[in-house]
């Protein structure tokens, strides 16, 4: 699930920021030096100020979550009426510009791993999927840590659909009950990574979940503090009705190095957790829109409700029902 190939370039003088977008025609190079570039305000900032800059920026357009089936999602003005930051992402002298989002993501997969043994959600997603964007996926989500097991149910489409996970647990399979007609198949188990499994979906259910996302986020932080080349931003957002911090990363030139051109993460700024992610690559045309590859949106989350062997237990009646 993605994310934060960040950066920045300005260097010790009064470089002027400069953002250069290449067509999708263009051949996507790799970069070997670290080239930085501080996001400051909507005011060009001097490189002293990037590094002193406040570690909470004014607002930022944001686009509304696809498919979101009604979320309520705002980045904030820096106003008296927004959340203060909770989260120290202020950029230390000398240090490359991801590091602050490196160790938010190090620490928050470090909190979820100590103190939230499980939880419940509404996940709404959105895939592209051999170059076309599927449509908008809700569904139930539940997940416990030790052993990780997943359970899902989904909401729209194939209303009722079900599968489970647990590690260790059914010869290392999935177990499915279809909706609709194929209901009257009954459980199947499935490969998880096999091609029934995967029908429809970017990921398997082995990589679901806020803290496989967080740990993949590190992951590629981690590489990206090696080179990199983007506009990191910071503002206060809100995520149906939750305070949330956005910290969204920009490469402005198509690289090997990347992922992608374009990454947001929201932060819950309780739960410290990631609860909406999105990621888009570069327009295909200059001038044009980026494109959305990925987009996970967590709602109505509940942590540390006690789940049990039993509820990820497929003979349990009040699951695959």
């Amino acid at each position: 699930m993605s994310v934060y190939s960040l950066t920045t370039l300005a260097r010790t003088g009064t470089l002027p920021l400069v953002v250069c977008f290449m067509a999708a025609t263009c051949v996507a190079q790799q970069i070997t030096q670290p080239v930085y570039r501080v996001a400051g305000t909507a005011q060009q900032a001097s490189p002293q100020a990037a590094v002193n800059r406040s570690p909470l920026t004014p607002a930022v357009a944001i686009e509304p979550f696809y498919g979101s089936n009604g979320i309520d999602a705002q980045v904030l003005p820096a106003s008296a009426n927004a959340p203060a930051c909770p989260f120290d992402l202020e950029q230390r002298p000398g240090e490359h510009p991801l590091m602050p989002c490196l160790r938010l993501a190090q620490q928050a997969a470090n909190d979820i791993r100590t103190s939230v043994s499980d939880y419940s959600a509404t996940l709404t997603k959105v895939e592209r999927l051999n170059g076309k964007l599927g449509d908008p996926q809700q569904l139930e989500i539940r997940i416990r840590h030790q052993p990780f097991s997943v359970y899902t149910r989904f909401i729209s489409p194939n209303q009722g659909q079900e599968a489970l996970y647990v590690a260790n647990e059914n010869n290392g399979k999935l177990v499915a009950l279809g909706a609709g007609w194929k209901r009257n198949f009954g459980k199947v188990k499935l490969d998880p990574d096999g091609s029934m499994a995967m029908d429809g979906q970017r990921y398997p259910i082995t990589k679901a979940g806020i803290l496989n996302l967080t740990e993949e986020l590190v992951e590629i932080a981690e590489a990206d503090t090696k080179y990199a080349e983007c506009t990191v931003t910071h503002a206060s957002a809100r995520i149906a009705g939750r305070d949330a911090t956005m910290i969204e990363a920009i490469h402005p030139v198509p690289r090997k190095n990347f992922r992608f051109h374009k990454a947001q993460i929201f932060i819950d700024n309780e739960f410290r957790m990631p609860i909406a992610y999105r990621a888009y690559t570069w327009p295909t045309q200059p001038g044009g829109e980026p494109l959305l590859e990925e987009q996970y949106v967590y709602t109505n989350l509940k942590i540390n409700n006690g789940f049990t062997d039993a509820d990820f237990n497929p003979e349990n009646p009040n699951i695959f029902r």
